[in-house]
């Protein structure tokens, strides 16, 4: 694995732990935010591993897409890319959210954490990382 391959799924971990850690903890803010963090993080470590391009972005289905161009398919899905790209911006701005009534709720941490661990984990297996 290359080294910057490594410190984005270190990075990648990291945040997952994180929104671990803030679901648990009650911070729903902060565990969308990580989650969504967590699968950018991750696509990015897979498109750095294969030498792919990519244009600086938090766009989880543009990323992904990057890799359904070059034939991979880890299991994000276009709803699951749509949930985590409407959650980036309020997660970190709390004015225009998708989310209703631009407040996070308990069950949309679920869906998203569920997203970014299932993720993180097909990613790993392609990686042949242990990481995480």
């Amino acid at each position: 694995m290359k080294d910057e391959t490594y410190q984005w799924v270190r990075y990648a971990c990291e945040n997952l732990e994180v929104a671990r850690l803030a679901l648990d903890a009650g911070h729903l803010n902060a565990c969308l935010h990580n989650c969504q963090q967590a699968v950018e993080k991750m696509i990015k470590a897979v498109i750095v591993e294969q030498g792919l391009v990519f244009r600086k972005t938090h766009n989880i289905h543009e990323l992904n897409e990057v890799l359904g161009a070059s034939a991979i398919d880890l299991g994000l899905s276009t709803e699951d890319c749509n949930l985590l790209d409407a959650i980036y911006l309020p997660s970190k701005y709390p004015l225009g959210s998708a989310l209703p009534d631009a407040e996070p709720d308990v069950e949309t941490c679920k869906a998203c954490l569920q997203i970014a661990e299932k993720f993180l984990s097909s990613a790993k297996h392609h990686l042949h990382s242990q990481a995480c």
